[in-house]
């Protein structure tokens, strides 16, 4: 299989950490009240209306808004700041604040250009350290050698225990070819082994599809990479699997690995092209009311399906891998996921600025709540950390496996593909 760079080198993503991002929704202004007060009691009637918990991790919600009125703003920092003591509450580092700026960037995150250092970043909500979910192919994260799970102790000389998750990911964005330092200590590390890494940041259209066509052996095999569900996620799978139809592909492997997620409708949408039938995704509200998208009409190709997954695959992704593994189209190769089972809707505010909310929580077609906990793969096959370039390699022991089932006439019976 020829070697590309098959992770998409989107230069830093953390679309609501690891989120799934709802439509954009605009906020009514406050009458009766100075523009600082506005802007807060806004950011407390969204979460009241919206938040997934509705004890809100139990706080007297009303007590809130009374300390919050009472609270002197004379600046709009003041007033970021009394709404990100608001969010703390509910202690949900999934429910925050997205300044005018960091709301650009998240919107261009989804569909436009990013230029930092590669790097998917979560804050572990076990141990309050802010971490590297994956480091992006082809980054200039990757080719330093930082692996998931590493935590990032410092950016440039700061230390990152005090930093909010965009306050982290606007000191790697920058102008391409400036420079940044991130002080490393490797997962599973003593603090003493940290390592300090001088990366130059860069800048690449966000392409999240890379395909190609492998017809070494005795079935022709179509290889899709999606590196994040961004709004032209599902035309372009799309574009792609209709391309290698058309070469005569009789099997896919579908990797997903290091994917963090992103849009919800096109986790759907992708999801459609490979069933005819069957639930896809349930949603929890707070008032526990359950909606649900299902599969409807001729999927794209019937031919049998693997799907790659490792501990970066998240949200979207599992979305995605749980819905095709619930319904018996697609065997799941790799390694446990992420394991983020919660839907955040985007607010917009009146100057700019947004909300993150939690509002709701997902089960796969079999009802498997799988927040904190993942999707276990059909076929674990561990692997260390891999370059892109050596994706298809002998090196790549989960795509080996996968190409074992699909051009195998033993393990495709063993398999039980629909």
């Amino acid at each position: 299989m020829k070697k590309r760079n098959v992770w998409i080198t989107i230069l830093l993503i953390f679309a609501l950490s690891l989120g799934l991002l709802l439509p954009i929704q605009k906020a009514n202004a406050f009458p009766n009240y100075n523009e600082e007060q506005k802007l807060l009691l806004q950011s407390w009637r969204l979460v009241n209306q919206s938040y997934l918990d509705d004890t809100f991790n139990d706080q007297n919600w009303w007590f809130v808004r009374q300390e919050l009125l009472n609270k002197s703003l004379s600046n709009r920092e003041e007033t970021y700041t009394a709404i990100e003591e608001m969010l703390a509450l509910l202690d949900d580092p999934f429910t925050r604040l997205l300044k005018p700026d960091q709301y650009q960037s998240l919107q261009i995150n989804t569909s436009g250009e990013l230029s930092g250092v590669g790097l998917q970043i979560n804050i572990n909500p076990e141990t309050g350290f802010l971490e590297v979910v994956a480091p992006l192919s082809g980054s200039p994260a990757e080719a330093a050698g930082i692996q998931a799970h590493d935590r990032i102790i410092a950016i440039d000389g700061e230390d990152t225990s005090s930093l909010t998750l965009e306050e982290a990911a606007n000191r790697m964005r920058g102008v391409r070819g400036t420079n940044v330092s991130l002080t490393i200590n490797p997962s599973k590390d003593q603090e003493e082994n940290a390592k300090t890494y001088q990366l130059i940041r860069d800048v690449i259209s966000l392409n999240p599809v890379i395909s190609n066509f492998d017809d070494s052996g005795n079935v022709p095999i179509g290889y899709l990479h999606l590196s994040q569900f961004s709004a032209n996620a599902a035309e372009e799978i799309q574009k792609a699997i209709e391309e290698l139809e058309a070469k005569g592909a009789e099997g896919y492997i579908l990797d997903l690995r290091n994917n963090p997620g992103g849009l919800l409708q096109a986790g759907i949408e992708i999801a459609q092209m490979w069933l005819d039938s069957g639930a896809i995704v349930y949603t929890v509200n707070r008032q526990g009311v359950m909606g649900s998208f299902d599969a409807s009409g001729e999927p794209l190709t019937k031919d049998p399906l693997v799907v790659l997954v490792n501990q970066g695959s998240a949200s979207a992704s599992e979305i995605l891998a749980g819905a095709l593994q619930d319904n018996g189209r697609a065997l799941l190769v790799g390694e446990q996921t992420f394991g983020k089972g919660l839907i955040q809707s985007l607010f917009q505010l009146d100057d700019g600025s947004g909300l993150a909310i939690t509002v709701a929580k997902y089960e796969t077609p079999n009802h498997k709540d799988i927040h904190k906990l993942g999707i276990a793969p059909d076929r674990v096959v561990s692997q260390e950390s891999i370059t892109y370039g050596e994706i298809g390699s002998e090196a790549d022991l989960q795509y080996q496996e996968a190409l074992k089932l699909l051009t195998t006439d033993s393990a495709i019976a063993d398999a039980e593909f629909n």
